[in-house]
């Protein structure tokens, strides 16, 4: 069957065409905006035949050479009324094809060859999240699974105690301070810097230290667990080779 309109299907499974291309199918001469809000008169709706899609087109004419225009993404049932609305032979011409798609799609065939198609986007997809999540998977499920927040201390340990590298708490400070992420002068020295607390890698707490001049407020650096994990995969990746 010879392809007269672009047909697609949408993430929920249905045939949706192009209005842009059926109006150019259907050799409407009104512009495109002012034919389709004359076919939605006769009661297409919105987010239930069409949806409506802002498009970036070329345009000599327009300032930077592209201009914005709205296309109207529409079911099959409700193309095909229109194009049978047209009372046009390019109208019959377009129902007739549409029929003709909408009998293929119902193919027994073509229904096993979607849900085999389904079935392998499902399948990329797992691969995909099984990807993003490869990290978690490498740097060990106690990690991954604990939402715990340990000290530097602790930190420098447990990269010890699961892959051999030997750095020490001391270490381990001047290590985050020269990658960046530990303040490295003035009152909140060893602090995390705001933005690897916002990304969630580092919390600091707060301490009061009593003493005969006054109570003083001191902050203990905490990793995450997915500081935990972000920071000792470069680490890994810096050392392992050395041990």
């Amino acid at each position: 069957m010879t392809e007269l309109i672009k047909t697609t299907e949408s993430e929920k499974g249905e045939i949706i065409v192009s209005g842009r291309e059926l109006h150019e199918f259907l050799e409407v001469r009104d512009r495109y905006t002012q034919w389709f809000s004359r076919m939605c008169e006769y009661g297409f709706t919105e987010n239930v035949d069409f949806a409506v899609f802002p498009e970036i087109v070329q345009d000599s004419t327009a300032f930077g050479g592209k201009r914005k225009v709205i296309d109207h993404h529409i079911k099959l049932d409700a193309a095909k009324e229109i194009a049978m609305l047209q009372r046009t032979e390019k109208g019959k011409q377009a129902r007739q094809y549409f029929i003709e798609v909408e009998k293929r799609w119902n193919n027994p065939e073509m229904i096993i060859k979607r849900a085999m198609d389904l079935q392998q986007k499902k399948i990329e997809a797992l691969e995909a999240e099984k990807k993003e999540n490869l990290p978690y998977t490498n740097f060990g499920k106690v990690v991954s699974n604990s939402d715990g927040a340990i000290s530097v201390g602790a930190f420098s340990k447990m990269m010890y105690d699961d892959h051999g590298i030997n750095l020490g708490r001391n270490k381990m400070f001047k290590w985050l301070r020269e990658n960046g992420y530990l303040i490295t002068k003035g009152r909140e020295y060893n602090n995390p810097k705001q933005r690897f607390i916002d990304q969630g890698l580092f919390i600091i707490t707060p301490t009061i230290v009593s003493r005969t001049q006054g109570d003083i407020e001191t902050f203990t650096t905490l990793v995450t667990g997915k500081g935990q994990i972000k920071l000792g995969e470069k680490l890994i990746e810096e050392f392992c080779h050395q041990i």
